[in-house]
Parts: C-alpha cells; structure tokens; sequence
C-alpha cells in the first residue's frame, strides 16, 4: 500500500452512514490538516482508487473540494498537489479568530435575555457532568455547542459562517489538545469564566479571557504541527 493510501485509509471510516465521496473527502481533508501527507506530495488519483479499491468517481469529488478550500492545488500537467495547513497558516488563522470570537461574544453578551444566559448555564453544567464522567466525545460537542451558541446569540450570520469554517481547519488538533483531562477542566473552567464575564457584562475582561483561552490553544496545535513537520518520512 502507498504511503498516502495508507495514510488516509487510516481516517477513512466506511462504516459512517455517509455518501462515499463525503467520507472520502473528509478521509482527505483530516490526513492533510494532520500534515500526514507531506505539503508538495503529488496525490495519483488513479493509483489511490486501485489501492483502496474506490471508485474513481468520489476520488475526483474530493480532490475538487480540496481544490476549492485550498488545501490542494491542481497543477497543469502534473496532477494534484498537497498544500497543507503551515504554521503561518494556523497562526493566522487564530488571529482572525481572536479577532471574531471576541466581537461574536461581546455582541452575543448585549443580545442575550436571562433565559439566554439560563440555557448557556445548562449546557455548561452538563458539560461540568460529562467531564466527571469521563465522556470525552460528548465533552467536546458540548465545547462545540457553547461556541456555537454565542455565535447564535450575537445574530451576526456572516460572522458565524465566517468563524465556523476557519474552526473547521484546526478541529482535529483541537480535538487533540482537550483529551486530556487537565486539559479539559482547564477548558470548562475557561468557559465558566467567560459566562459570569457575560453576565456581568464585563467586556474588557471577557477580551482578555477569550484572547488568553485561544491563545493557549494555539500554542498547543502549533507545537502539535511542528512534531509533524519534524517528524521523519516513513
């Protein structure tokens, strides 16, 4: 087997209850974000689709999304070719949303009713309850769910469209650097922190919160990127 077959064969989940060519894309799409394939790779459509024994039909689906998202190009004469996430990527990706998360927060904290902030204080005690519980997965969607929330409640759609895809790009790092249990009562406590700031309306303090939580974030996906990039090529 290739290294690229292999490599994505390793996130390629048939047993999702998806269309093929949206588990192969997604199979693709976190290979690439992981660095698991090397920026300046060449992927050789008909070759994955006799290794993996696919279609070449939802091979090109997902090559083409990749196109369109940047993560590959497609050069004339030579195929398709791996761009990646580079750390300058990831870095500027969380300036952008230190940027919108703060103004996302601040508007949402002017908009909300008492039974806003009432639902946003029940998501955060079942996520204190999962945690006990060790339920990571159900931990991280409801991390998810608090952001998207916010998002919500700020009622700025083009914001929330805008933030939720630059997330999209870093999701599995993201996932990484909250399995641990440290790591995830540091996170909810965060969280906690940033709803009584919402409460109280404190918004400099919130600023101050929200730049700190995704800083600390950042620091551990960019050192994440940097084992990939030293790791060596098998």
């Amino acid at each position: 087997m290739s290294t690229i077959s292999e490599a994505v064969g390793k996130n390629l989940d048939l047993s999702i209850n998806e269309p093929l060519k949206e588990l192969v894309y997604k199979a693709f799409r976190k290979t690439i974000i992981l660095g698991d394939i090397p920026a300046g790779q060449r992927i050789n459509e008909k070759e994955f689709s006799e290794v993996m024994n696919i279609s070449r039909t939802p091979i090109r689906y997902a090559l083409q999304k990749l196109v369109e998202e940047g993560l590959v190009d497609h050069v004339r004469g030579v195929g398709i070719i791996v761009r990646g996430i580079s750390l300058n990527d990831a870095n500027e990706i969380y300036a952008i949303r230190k940027s919108l998360d703060v103004l996302a927060t601040i508007t949402a904290m002017k908009e909300m009713s008492s039974e806003d902030f009432e639902e946003l204080k029940t998501l955060l005690e079942e996520t204190d309850r999962l945690n006990e519980a060790n339920e990571i997965d159900q931990v991280l969607q409801k991390f998810s769910d608090f952001n998207e929330l916010i998002y919500e409640k700020s009622k700025m759609l083009r914001l929330k469209s805008i933030v939720m895809k630059l997330r999209e790009y870093l999701v599995y790092f993201r996932d990484i650097s909250i399995r641990s249990k440290d790591r995830r009562d540091k996170a909810l406590k965060e969280h906690w922190m940033i709803y009584k700031c919402m409460m109280n309306q404190e918004e400099e303090q919130l600023e101050l919160l929200i730049t700190e939580h995704l800083s600390y974030s950042q620091t551990f996906i960019l050192k994440e990127m940097e084992k990939h990039l030293n790791e060596p090529t098998k």
